[in-house]
């Protein structure tokens, strides 16, 4: 009954976590505000919409006024060769985007706020605990985009510290997938741009390196589950939501390929950067809260790969932030 009847606002609720949490709070009997950059069409038809560029504190303060909660979720996506190639891209949007939000959700007095960082936070470890991230600095692969996220984490205790406000709670989501990610050929992450690719018929299917790092994927869906419940037990430590199961990139190219009515031959681009060995995190965190991921890998794919399927128009509809000329 938490969510019954307050008002709500979810940032980048278009996108690949944001579109199920607003279907969910919509159902537990939320009233709930969209803000994004993307097409409207990606809008829940019973959210309201609002068009609005977030690095800009006029748009932040306006689209706050009158909430109860929000979930911070925008960002920017893009593969580690877009972020080696356009590392400004990255790291001044969610500077702006992280800093303005806060700011005026505090102003407008908003009494719950999550804030969604990112497993680039980590360092490289066999596993991932979230009470190590400030003993470390954040990976090579991830130097921009995990020292953004680190700024917005340490916001929210600044604040905690100067202002009292104890409401903001951090999750650090592990390797997320879903329905409306971001398919783009040019700068999409690994599993989108593996599907996409795979139903192109590409064959053979080259796949940069030898399919041994290891990834704790988690669906979208369960990350806003997580999300929920996190911001409903006002939890002020940063929870990671993963599986903290680790799957090898050779098991998300067999499972691909398995959902395939015509198997292309794979081959393998040892010459091609993987990235990180291993990436997979510590949940006890999140289970000791109540929280287990319900969607299983397999069943996961095979359900965004339907999707894309049906909805590649959809798919690119959404707001690109490498090809645009300008920000409204």
């Amino acid at each position: 009954m938490f969510y019954k009847n307050k008002k709500i606002l979810v940032t980048g609720g278009t996108g690949m976590i944001g579109r199920p949490l607003v279907e969910m709070l919509l159902a537990a009997g939320a009233t709930v505000r969209v803000a994004s950059m993307d097409d409207p069409s990606r809008a829940h038809p019973r959210a309201e919409f609002r068009q609005a560029n977030l690095t800009h504190f006029d748009r932040c303060r306006e689209v706050c006024q009158g909430i109860d909660c929000v979930f911070h979720l925008v960002g920017v996506k893009g593969s580690p060769a877009m972020t080696a190639k356009y590392p400004a891209n990255f790291f001044v949007p969610v500077i702006l985007f992280n800093t303005n939000m806060m700011e005026a959700a505090r102003q407008a007095g908003v009494k719950n706020y999550l804030f969604t960082s990112t497993v680039g936070v980590y360092a490289p470890a066999e596993v991932f605990r979230e009470d190590d991230v400030w003993k470390t600095s954040p990976s090579e692969n991830d130097r921009f985009a995990g020292w953004a996220k680190r700024m917005g984490e340490l916001q929210a205790e600044a604040y905690a510290i100067q202002y009292g406000w104890k409401g903001v709670s951090i999750v650090r989501p592990a390797n997320v997938y879903g329905s409306y990610d971001n398919f783009d050929p040019t700068n999409a992450m690994v599993i989108p741009s593996l599907i996409r690719r795979a139903l192109s018929g590409e064959n053979p299917f080259t796949v940069w390196g030898d399919g041994s790092p290891v990834r704790d994927f988690i669906h979208a869906r369960d990350v806003a589950r997580g999300m929920m419940l996190v911001m409903e037990q006002g939890y002020t430590q940063p929870v990671n939501l993963g599986s903290g199961v680790g799957i090898t990139i050779r098991e998300l190219v067999e499972i691909v390929v398995a959902n395939l009515e015509t198997k292309p031959k794979v081959v393998w681009d040892i010459s091609k950067p993987a990235g990180d060995k291993r990436r997979v995190m510590d949940v006890s965190r999140a289970r000791a809260i109540g929280f287990r991921p319900e969607i299983s890998f397999r069943e996961g794919i095979k359900e965004v790969m339907d999707w894309y399927r049906k909805n590649q128009d959809s798919a690119a509809k959404r707001y690109n932030i490498f090809t645009e000329e300008k920000l409204v």
